[in-house]
């Protein structure tokens, strides 16, 4: 690419500011587009703003210069220029789709208000706006409703547990975190939780929620038991924001698909982060984001030998209580299949647990609850995929061993 090619970034996200400071790091200009009216930031740490441990400011981005506030509505592919809600258009020489996730919303009765809007008190988390919208809402003895157990319900709940409300968590599977963790860690997070003063319920499918006068009351299971609500916090996941690529009739399947040059099916528009589905796969995690990131910013700038392969990626969760914090990590295989070797070490008094998975000589997996002194050379492990020395010592110091991260 010449320096006066001219690249065209949606999406102020982590993988968006990611790709254009790097592109300017390389000597790239880029124009980077986001929608919403917040500086940049780090969506991973929105629970710590909710839990009122962090300003808005502390998760800040660094922002790249040239940031356009506009909401693109189009892609003319040949014209090669987006069009933006305001009526300008902005041209490129080569797009990239960094449009991220949207959080997913249950089909339950009474979600929405005629007008297609959420009833007062009910709340997405996805978004700064949805953390601020909350805090602003959030009060001492409010009782809210959180719907989903996973990784970003489990942070609400205990964000808002932290602010003095009274928190229901209804998860429809049959445990926490169902897709990190295993059944002993899983019931870690809910002895924590319960420690916060959240109650759990699992196996438990939420049904309708009933307003009175336009705001949320209470929330119906589908056996008919009903829960009080002031504030009932959506945490059902995400799915991949797709519907510029639709419209400019890209190749979209569960997300924009794209190759290992992080190219979509026209040459000219690449994408990255959590709209993605590479290699059949779509990670919706920071860590492959930003990996994207900078593989495709070293395509742009010249180097031609770049490429995203796929990344194996851990998931890391610290939960601040009234003492100490809660730490967990997962990665991999948590799960053993027949003829899998497991080692596991646990210590009820202190709380902490430790497993992983060996398959055909190789660590797949792992799961580890407390002290993370040995994440970091179990990770280093699981990542080369290189066999382990058969009589299983080095395995046993790397779980034991504290100093090994």
């Amino acid at each position: 690419m010449t320096s006066n090619t001219r690249v065209v970034v949606i999406g102020a996200g982590l993988a968006g500011v990611r790709l254009a400071r790097r592109l300017g790091e390389l000597g790239t200009p880029v124009t980077l587009v986001g929608d919403e009216e917040h500086r940049p930031y780090n969506r991973v740490l929105l629970a710590e703003v909710l839990a009122g441990r962090y300003s808005p400011d502390v998760i800040a981005l660094p922002a790249p210069a040239e940031l356009t506030r506009a909401r693109v509505t189009g892609i003319d592919r040949e014209a090669r220029t987006v069009e933006c809600a305001d009526g300008s258009k902005i041209a490129y020489d080569r797009l990239v789709l960094a449009t991220g996730s949207n959080p997913v919303l249950p089909p339950l009765r009474g979600l929405f208000t005629p007008d297609h809007v959420l009833p007062e008190g009910v709340h997405a988390f996805r978004t700064m706006d949805d953390c601020l919208g909350l805090s602003k809402a959030v009060r001492p003895g409010a009782k809210a409703v959180v719907i989903g157990g996973g990784l970003l319900g489990v942070s609400a709940a205990r964000a808002l547990a932290q602010r003095g409300a009274q928190v229901v968590l209804a998860q429809q599977g049959e445990r926490l975190m169902e897709r990190q963790l295993d059944p002993s860690a899983s019931k870690l997070v809910q002895r924590h939780l319960k420690d916060l003063g959240v109650e759990i319920h699992t196996e438990c499918r939420v049904r309708d929620v009933r307003c009175v006068g336009g705001a949320v009351r209470s929330v119906e299971m589908a056996d008919g038991y009903a829960l009080d609500a002031d504030l009932v916090v959506l945490a059902c996941g995400v799915h991949p924001r797709v519907g510029l690529a639709q419209v400019a009739g890209l190749d979209v399947r569960k997300g924009i698909v794209v190759d290992d040059e992080l190219r979509t099916s026209d040459p000219h528009i690449h994408a990255i982060g959590d709209c993605v589905q590479h290699a059949g796969t779509v990670y919706g995690l920071a860590t492959p984001a930003l990996e994207q990131a900078d593989a495709l910013a070293e395509l742009l700038a010249g180097d031609l030998t770049a490429r995203y392969t796929g990344t194996r990626s851990l998931t890391r969760l610290t939960l601040t209580g009234h003492d100490s914090p809660f730490d967990l990590a997962a990665f991999g295989e948590t799960e053993a299949l027949p003829g899998d070797d497991v080692v596991q070490l646990a210590d009820a008094t202190r709380g902490t647990y430790r497993k992983v998975v060996v398959r055909d000589d190789r660590l797949v997996g792992g799961v580890l609850v407390g002290e993370l002194g040995t994440v970091g050379a179990l990770a280093r492990a699981w990542e080369g995929a290189e066999p382990l020395p058969s009589d299983g010592g080095p395995l046993l110091h790397l779980l034991t061993n504290d100093g090994g991260s």
